[in-house]
């Protein structure tokens, strides 16, 4: 199940503005837009989660059926070309999709007896399926064509029998009251009231924003350089990041939350330095540097914050905390980065000879000095010098994610 939930979602996502800028012509504040429907379904997902799977159907059909529904409106994206068509079905297809992600978390866990154990075990599995489906659309060179659309339709198809297949899930949450306050998470705003912990969310959500700029244009800027099987290079930053997260213990045992914020935000500035100045020919070395540096990047500040927020807050607040601290960042930091990176590559972009020039150096720096200026604001205001204490994973924070 999480091998093709998240095949599904690797083969379009990594070369989608790669075949919208070079295949449909779209302008960089149009790709930006299309990218961003992830973070706006993100945003809106945990309504459709809490209110109609936690409530009225069973997990494994509703599953079933937002992959059928998703694997038609996959299918639709390659017969259009129109910006306003693509957008369209983009946005409905996120809604499909995102939501999937927390119901097949939710539904592993209600069938494992040993969720600390178990879980990271069977989460592993979506970074693989992440990693061979990256490795067959670089493989076959088609990150300009809409066949990974294809191939993320007939993953869909598959994933959707299959899900008719798993164990019996039952609405959890049949007959709750339905509380707008805990599906988002706002209960916990109280946890803003610490200056540290206000600091730390406001950089988070910064944050996000240099981060969509990698997720949304690497791909295109590594094809425009002329890196041959881009998306399959790409995927080393998820081998990276399995091997981050097998260290993270023993970085937690050593290292201040304030240093490991400190350092993931330095290692963003870095990356995209290299992606700035790094080529196809010799400089080859800088774009696997910048890749494989994607461990540090996400588990160092992402990973970190969501165990920091889990630490931080009171036992009665921890699972609205985390859908709080994932509203805020994959939902709104993610979608302002999405419509910015699209305006700075417009921005950075200019003709010659009747031909599109992208200035990917200026566009990079720019990245690098924004990631370098979150890095300053936590250097100075985020005063909290505790670690993080090894705890077993809870079930609250799995499923926020």
């Amino acid at each position: 199940m999480m091998f093709l939930n998240y095949v599904v979602w690797g083969a379009w996502y990594v070369t989608l503005s790669t075949y919208l800028t070079v295949t449909l012509k779209f302008t960089g504040t149009e790709a930006g837009a299309v990218f961003g429907t992830a973070a706006l379904s993100c945003m809106i997902s945990p309504f459709f989660v809490g209110l109609i799977a936690d409530r009225f159907f069973s997990t494994e059909r509703v599953l079933a059926a937002l992959h059928f529904i998703g694997a038609g409106l996959l299918f639709w994206v390659t017969k259009v070309t129109s910006f306003g068509g693509v957008y369209a079905l983009m946005l409905a297809y996120c809604l499909c999709y995102f939501p999937t992600i927390s119901l097949s978390n939710s539904l592993t866990l209600r069938h494992v007896k040993d969720a600390g154990r178990e879980f990271p075990l069977i989460r592993v599995f979506a970074t693989l399926g992440w990693i061979v489906i990256g490795q067959t659309v670089g493989r076959m060179g088609i990150e300009t064509s809409a066949t990974p659309f294809l191939l993320a339709c007939g993953a869909s198809i598959v994933m959707a029998l299959f899900c008719l297949t798993l164990p019996h899930t039952p609405p959890g949450a049949q007959g709750q009251p339905i509380n707008a306050r805990n599906l988002l998470g706002f209960d916990a705003l109280v946890m803003l009231k610490r200056p540290s912990y206000l600091v730390f969310v406001i950089a988070s959500v910064l944050a996000c924003i240099p981060l969509t700029f990698y997720f949304s244009f690497t791909n295109a800027y590594l094809n425009d350089v002329g890196v041959q099987n881009a998306a399959g290079k790409m995927t080393l930053g998820q081998v990276s990041e399995v091997g981050m997260m097998l260290l993270m213990p023993f970085v937690f045992k050593r290292v201040s939350v304030k240093a490991i914020l400190a350092l993931g935000l330095l290692a963003w500035s870095v990356r995209y330095g290299l992606l700035a100045y790094g080529d196809a020919g010799p400089g080859m070395w800088m774009f696997y540097v910048a890749i494989l540096l994607h461990g540090i990047c996400f588990d160092f500040f992402f990973m970190t914050g969501q165990l920091y927020t889990d630490q931080e807050a009171p036992a009665n607040l921890r699972g609205t905390a985390q859908g709080l601290i994932t509203f805020l960042t994959y939902g709104v930091g993610m979608f302002i980065g999405s419509v910015l990176s699209g305006t700075a590559v417009d921005f950075f972009t200019h003709t010659s000879g009747g031909h599109l020039v992208r200035d990917w150096v200026s566009f990079w720096l720019s990245s690098a000095l924004s990631a370098f200026v979150i890095l300053v604001l936590v250097t100075l205001f985020f005063r909290d010098k505790t670690k993080i204490q090894p705890q077993p994973v809870s079930m609250e924070t799995v499923v926020a994610e």
